[in-house]
């Protein structure tokens, strides 16, 4: 995907590139501040404006109308439209640490959606944490940080001030509480991560990162990581977790499950990681 890169946003401009690059399930066009798509809606409006969240689920379920062949019911829409949405944005600030150890500021206005395409679009900003040996660290826009433990702590900050308002303008059309939603959120941040790692092919560390990042309950988040290994019958071992929230996905395909759905039990998951290979 091409991507028109802010200038102004130099120190995160190469890193939003490799994410693209290497992440193909990550549908994001990063723009020039004032560029094209500024009709979209952007995560504020969504927070604040019910008809705007509104078209942003039904956006959803037609998306889920032509690619499942049914009427999804409409929390499961609104779910499904919320984990794209966290899992997304999510990824764009964990993707700079995991790469460069540089956690983007990304407020919500700086998100819009195209509800047509279903893709985001990100208004490339110059705002980043950063460690005291980053090259950027002189640069417009940076923040320096004491250690590694500070820069985890900007991310998960950084991520909980983005999500808080779009947790609660979705909490009622999920139907979910609190404690659920961001079981959901804390799932869709290590997800990306762990995503990434794969498409790296450096899954140990990504695993590593993402539980260094939630190795317990912080709040709000409900739990950590929690990876663990199933043993094959070749001896391999995979790794695997089992999501806090369920991101509603068996409700569109009965007969496949996510493989970390609270739902699937590890016998079935080891079943279909041997059939993977």
């Amino acid at each position: 995907m091409s991507l028109a890169l802010a200038p102004e946003a130099a120190p995160l401009a190469g890193l939003y590139r490799r994410l693209v690059e290497c992440c193909e399930a990550l549908a994001v066009r990063v723009v020039l501040p004032g560029g094209a798509g500024a009709a979209y809606p952007d995560g504020e409006q969504l927070a604040a404006d019910p008809a705007v969240l509104e078209a942003f689920v039904g956006a959803e379920a037609a998306r889920i109308r032509a690619g499942h062949g049914h009427e999804p019911r409409p929390d499961v829409a609104a779910s499904r439209a919320l984990h794209d949405y966290l899992w997304s944005v999510g990824l764009l600030m964990s993707g700079p640490w995991y790469l460069e150890r540089r956690v983007p500021r990304i407020v919500p206005r700086a998100i819009r959606a195209d509800l047509a395409g279903g893709a985001f679009e990100l208004v490339a900003g110059a705002e980043f944490a950063c460690l005291p040996g980053d090259p950027a660290a002189g640069t417009p826009g940076a923040r320096v940080v004491a250690d590694e433990e500070a820069l985890r702590a900007e991310l998960r900050a950084a991520f909980v001030a983005h999500m808080t308002p779009l947790l609660a303008a979705f909490g009622p059309l999920t139907r979910r509480r609190a404690r659920a939603l961001w079981g959901m959120a804390g799932d869709d941040l290590v997800s990306g991560i762990w995503y990434l790692g794969r498409m790296r092919d450096e899954e140990d560390r990504s695993i590593h990162a993402a539980t260094e990042l939630l190795p317990t309950a912080l709040a709000p988040f409900p739990g950590g990581a929690d990876f663990r290994r199933l043993a094959s019958r070749d001896g391999r071992r995979h790794p695997t977790r089992t999501r806090l929230g369920c991101c509603m996905y068996y409700t569109l395909d009965s007969a496949r499950a996510c493989l970390t759905c609270p739902r699937t039990c590890d016998a079935e998951r080891l079943r279909r990681l041997e059939d993977e290979g």
